[in-house]
C-alpha cells in the first residue's frame, strides 16, 4: 500500500481507540488539555477522562475526512469518469481539505495533536462510514463507468457516518466554533447524498 493509503487507515486506527478509551467518560469542559499528565503509562484512561467531546469530534473527523479527500483524489485520476461525479469529487475535496486545517488548527490551539492518541489501547471498532481497505482497493481498481457508480456508493455511506458523528457532536459538543462546524457538515453532506442518490440512477 503506498504512503498516501496509509495515513487515513492510520488516522482510523487511532480513532478507533479514542472512541473506545472514552467509553463510560463524561465529556468535559472544552479546551482541556492533555498534557498536564504526560502522556505515559496511565495517560490513556487519563486522557480519554479528560477529553471533551468537541476534541473527541475534531479527532475521529479528521482521519474520516482524510479518507474522502483520498477517495476523491483517486476518482479524478482516473479515465472515462463522468463529469458530473467528478465536479461532485472535486468540490467534496475543495471543502473537507479546509475543513481538516480547520480542525487541526482548533486542536493546536486547545493544545492538543493527534499524537496524544498514541498511548491508547487499539482495539476493534467499525469506524463510522469509514471505507475499508478491500473498499479502498475496489475504487482503486475500477475504471470508468463501474468507478463513478462505486465512488457514488461508497461516498454516500461515508457521509451517512460523517452526518451521524456530527449530529452526535451537535448534541454533546460545547465549543461554538466545533458545534457550527458540525452543523455545516450536516447541511452539505445531507445535499450531497441526495445529489449523489439522484447521479447514482444516470451513470
Amino acid at each position: 500500500m503506498n504512503a498516501s493509503r496509509m495515513r487515513p487507515l492510520a488516522g482510523l486506527a487511532a480513532a478507533a481507540a479514542l472512541s473506545i478509551a472514552l467509553v463510560g467518560c463524561g465529556s468535559t469542559s472544552p479546551g482541556t488539555e492533555m498534557g498536564e499528565h504526560g502522556g505515559h503509562g496511565s495517560a490513556s484512561a487519563e486522557a480519554g477522562e479528560m477529553m471533551s467531546a468537541d476534541a473527541q469530534f475534531a479527532m475521529m473527523m479528521i482521519p474520516h475526512h482524510e479518507q474522502a479527500v483520498e477517495m476523491s483524489d483517486m476518482l479524478l485520476e482516473k479515465d472515462g469518469i463522468d463529469e458530473d461525479v467528478a465536479a461532485l469529487a472535486e468540490r467534496i475535496r475543495a471543502a473537507q481539505g479546509p475543513e481538516i486545517e480547520q480542525m487541526r488548527e482548533w486542536l493546536d490551539a486547545q493544545g492538543i495533536s493527534m499524537g496524544d492518541m498514541d498511548d491508547m489501547d487499539m482495539g476493534g471498532m467499525d469506524h463510522s462510514g469509514m471505507m475499508s481497505e478491500e473498499d479502498m482497493d475496489a475504487l482503486e481498481a475500477s475504471e470508468g463507468a463501474e468507478a463513478s457508480r462505486l465512488f457514488l456508493e461508497q461516498m454516500i455511506e461515508h457521509h451517512e457516518g460523517a452526518i451521524e458523528m456530527a449530529e452526535d457532536q451537535v448534541a454533546d459538543g460545547e465549543d461554538a466554533e466545533m458545534v457550527a462546524l458540525a452543523e455545516s457538515i450536516i447541511a452539505s453532506q445531507t445535499a450531497e447524498i441526495t445529489e449523489m442518490q439522484e447521479l447514482l440512477e444516470t451513470v
